[in-house]
């Protein structure tokens, strides 16, 4: 059946196909989760092993500092990325940007898995880990954003929020595929094997993510919406990075502190990780266990975000992403504490209560939020900006908190807990002045200057 078109362009069923929010829903897990099996794989190599195979022995700290810089280096490159692939997917359809951003990360970390040691080659070795990484995220910075566009053009108003939640589940299923990888090789091999050649397997068996989304993304169909979009409009646009500066520069900058709410992950994930394993803090805790504490937090996080999606469909974004950040800040000093207490029981707790809880109510609802806060034209543009821009800002949390509580230091866990509730404050702060879109249609996220300009330019 052909309806009208509503106002701001947005496409009738009929004309252009019809929505398919679980497939588009499907398509976005299964995307997610492969393309962020490769980029945890070199979180959780970050903190393992990289501090002991691509840099020199002699200082632990220094290591530990330059390996988790790295780890951050990946998010300097998400901006350009976010520019880059957020233009090609407004401009040649959401499809396209996955299939790109998919081979390009597959193919990097594949490359991570084949590198040669700082013993073998010096400082080259480092030299290259730095610049696959910049291509992991400069790939990465299109994912979320194509994807999270996809099915939210696909979804239907009253449950944007359940569905694109999806997407968000596959990173993190994502995740457990790392650590499902890394773990029986932590727990079968010993320390300098694992080292010298076990931390490989799973970057190598990129070359099957490679495969899998390329066939995979290769099957998905563009949203009516978008497909509505004139190519002659579309010509005469300028650069969505240009137009978001113009149009939305308020908006982007709130969705940019929003962000920093990732800090919770990075001071218990990659922080944390650090904090319980590595020699110079004293704790004790090894490589095997530390897994298994990913494995749990990201486990818990896969069975709880599409019921926080939902809710956000019923009570709003906004009171899931407040109460989730303050939450996790709150208590992310809880869980260090544990660590350091050395409890094991209070440590599983604790990842399950600020990990796989308070911080997936945040987690299960960003994306929809950010995407419902720009209009089509520069949707992925919009969100992937501003979520990259803010990640680039927050990946080096964990420097900072390997700096300003180094091995050796007192009061670790209050150090990095009121820094981490702090910097949840400030986000949450940004969300409370964001406008609520729940329940909108995607013609009413269009404002009316939106859709007068979108009038101006089609005539």
């Amino acid at each position: 059946m052909t309806t009208t078109t509503p106002p701001g362009g947005l496409a009738a069923e009929g004309t252009f196909g019809k929505r398919d929010p679980k497939k588009a829903a499907m398509s976005g897990w299964i995307g997610s989760a492969l393309e962020y099996y490769d980029f945890a794989l070199y979180s959780q190599a970050a903190a393992l092993v990289f501090p002991v195979v691509f840099f020199p022995s002699g200082n632990s700290t220094v290591a530990l500092i330059a390996s988790l810089a790295t780890y951050a280096v990946g998010y300097v490159a998400r901006p350009v990325g976010a520019i880059v692939l957020g233009a090609y997917g407004d401009r040649h359809g959401r499809k396209n940007v996955l299939v790109l951003a998919m081979l390009m990360m597959g193919v990097a970390t594949l490359a991570v898995g084949l590198l040669p040691t700082y013993a073998q080659v010096g400082v080259l070795a480092p030299a290259l880990l730095v610049l696959l990484r910049l291509v992991q995220g400069f790939a990465v910075a299109g994912e979320l954003g194509g994807a999270g566009a996809m099915i939210v053009e696909h979804s239907p108003d009253a449950r944007r929020g359940f569905f694109a939640s999806f997407s968000l589940q596959g990173t993190q299923f994502g995740s457990i595929l790392a650590t499902g990888a890394m773990l029986p090789l932590a727990a079968a091999l010993d320390d300098d094997q694992f080292q010298t050649w076990g931390w490989r397997i799973p970057f190598l068996l990129s070359a099957f993510v490679i495969l899998a989304g390329y066939i995979i993304r290769r099957r998905v169909q563009e949203p009516p919406a978008y497909l509505a979009k004139s190519d002659e409009v579309m010509a005469k646009r300028q650069l969505p990075f240009l137009e978001l500066l113009r149009t939305h520069p308020w908006v982007m900058l709130r969705c940019v502190l929003m962000t920093f709410t990732n800090v919770i992950g990075m001071a218990t994930l990659v922080f944390g990780v650090a904090y319980a394993t590595q020699e110079g803090y004293g704790i004790g805790f090894d490589t095997s266990t530390a897994l298994w504490l990913t494995l749990v937090a990201n486990v818990t996080a896969v069975l709880t975000i599409p019921f926080f999606g939902a809710l956000s469909d019923r009570i709003g974004r906004r009171t899931l992403m407040v109460v989730g950040g303050i939450g996790g800040g709150l208590l992310s000093w809880a869980y260090l504490w544990a660590i350091e207490q050395g409890n094991l029981f209070l440590v599983f707790v604790g990842v399950v209560v600020v990990q796989g809880l308070l911080f997936q109510m945040w987690n299960a609802t960003f994306a929809t939020f950010f995407q419902e806060q720009f209009p089509m034209r520069i949707r992925v543009t919009g969100f992937a900006v501003s979520q990259n821009v803010g990640l680039m800002l927050a990946s080096f949390f964990p420097s900072i908190f390997a700096a300003i509580a180094p091995p050796g230091s007192t009061d670790v866990p209050m150090v990095i807990g009121l820094t981490t509730l702090g910097i949840c404050t400030v986000a949450a702060l940004a969300a409370l002045l964001t406008k609520e879109t729940t329940g909108m249609s995607l013609a009413e996220l269009e404002t009316p200057a939106e859709a007068g300009h979108r009038a101006r330019v089609a005539a």
